[in-house]
């Protein structure tokens, strides 16, 4: 049976979360202004499959699983915290040093190889880990039927794609793009600093 309040819960817990600035967001803005739009919607598709992977985790236990093995939580954490803190480096070390991209060009592979990295640094989003195991997995129903299940799903997917998608697409922006082109050492650096910020934080 249909469960549309289980539905509704979802989807507000989950734009409550999806909006809060984190990685994920941090890491679009940053693709936006310093790639090309495709590269940053590919980036936005790969943080969406890991969000989609993430809730059916949580809707079928995966709070269970943390709970019943917390190390694993330790583990997935550390994990998460040493990539940021790797990433927040590297925009930090070549802050500025990437070479200008008009916004109609891109090296070839360059789609796939955003993606990638919205997956990357999805999976080692210690937020998004907690949030889908303890805030989403307790929102969701415990035994929700197949056509919830694909609809809280659907949420999921809508609600992130147009969240990160109007991120990537406003900031993109031919003089937005043109704005960071000149200050792009500062931005760089700014948003390394976040990262690696997180990435700290995370740990300690």
């Amino acid at each position: 049976m249909f469960d549309s309040t289980a539905v509704l819960t979802v989807f507000w817990v989950y734009l409550a979360g999806v909006v809060i600035p984190g990685p994920n967001f941090v890491a679009v803005v940053h693709k936006a202004v310093a790639a090309t739009r495709a590269e940053a919607l590919a980036l936005v598709a790969g943080i969406v499959t890991v969000n989609l992977l993430w809730s059916g985790c949580a809707i079928t236990g995966l709070g269970l699983v943390f709970a019943a093995f917390p190390w694993a939580v330790l583990v997935v954490k550390i994990m998460g915290a040493a990539y940021l803190m790797w990433f927040g480096v590297r925009l930090i070390v070549k802050a500025g040093k990437h070479p200008a991209l008009r916004p109609c060009e891109g090296p070839a592979g360059s789609a796939r190889k955003s993606f990638f990295q919205g997956v990357v640094t999805n999976i080692g989003n210690p937020k998004s880990i907690a949030f889908y195991a303890a805030v989403f997995s307790a929102a969701a129903p415990a035994h929700p039927s197949v056509s919830t299940f694909v609809s809280m799903l659907v949420v999921v997917v809508v609600v992130s794609l147009a969240w990160y998608g109007l991120v990537a697409v406003a900031l993109s922006q031919p003089k937005i793009s043109s704005a960071y082109q000149n200050a792009r050492k500062v931005i760089d650096r700014l948003c390394g600093g976040l990262i690696l910020g997180l990435g700290v934080r995370q740990l300690t």
